[in-house]
Parts: structure tokens; sequence; C-alpha cells
């Protein structure tokens, strides 16, 4: 490992510190909630959308959010380990590409995506040893 990625990985070590993201990928509807700095007041601006593309390189992942306002499509580019964002996954979409650019020609219906079906892994309860019952037929 070079110098360079050890540098990268302690900084991104550091920013991911105090820091839970929920799992997501392409497809996913999201709420990014983005801290605005407006003279002395903050607060934060949801915007809300499908993820349509992600990048996955250390420190200088990003992923790529598209909706619809007033009628025209936006899309904003997010750094994953920015301290000025929150996510929260409102749905999980169901698809089969990596990039979802093709939505940006469709409108309406065609440009709907199905939600995966979500399946709760059992989680390990510890099992009670199985007992026998003695019977008195013998």
């Amino acid at each position: 490992m070079n110098i360079i990625q050890q540098i990268e990985k302690a900084h991104l070590e550091k920013l991911s510190e105090g820091k839970e993201f929920p799992e997501f990928r392409t497809g996913d509807s999201l709420k990014v909630l983005v801290k605005v700095i407006e003279g002395e007041r903050q607060r934060h601006q949801p915007f809300e959308g499908v993820v349509i593309g992600r990048k996955n390189s250390g420190l200088k992942s990003t992923f790529r959010v598209r909706k619809i306002s007033y009628g025209e499509g936006v899309e904003r580019v997010f750094s994953l380990y920015s301290p000025n964002i929150k996510i929260e996954v409102v749905r999980r979409g169901d698809v089969r590409r990596s990039k979802l650019y093709y939505l940006r020609d469709r409108r309406g219906k065609s440009a709907r995506i199905a939600e995966r079906a979500y399946r709760a892994e059992p989680k390990a309860a510890p099992s009670a040893p199985v007992v026998e019952k003695a019977t008195d037929a013998e």
C-alpha cells in the first residue's frame, strides 16, 4: 500500500468514526438531508430521489440521485463521506444495472422502478436443548 492510500485510509476512518451509513445501491429511493447554512442559521434540506449511479473509490466515493421537480429532472452528486449529509433509505428498488442513466429519457410509468422484495434473514436465536418426554407405556 503506497503512502497516498495510507493517508486516505486514515482520513476515511476519521470521517466515518461516529457516522453510520445505511446499505443502499442503485435503484433505491433515498432521502438525503443536506445541511444548508444561511447566515447564522443552519437547517437540513431534504433531497429525495432515486439513486441512478454509484462510484466506490475509497474517500472519493460518490452517488448520484435524480428526482423530478416541477416537471424538470434534477440530478445531484453527493460525496458519501461528506459531513454535511445524512442518508435515509425510503424504499429499495429492483434493478439489473449498475447505472440507470436511461431514466433521463423516460417519463411517467416507464420511469418507475419496481420495489425489491425484502426478506429478513432469521436471526440465530440460542436454541434450547430438546428434551424428550418419557412415556408411561414403557
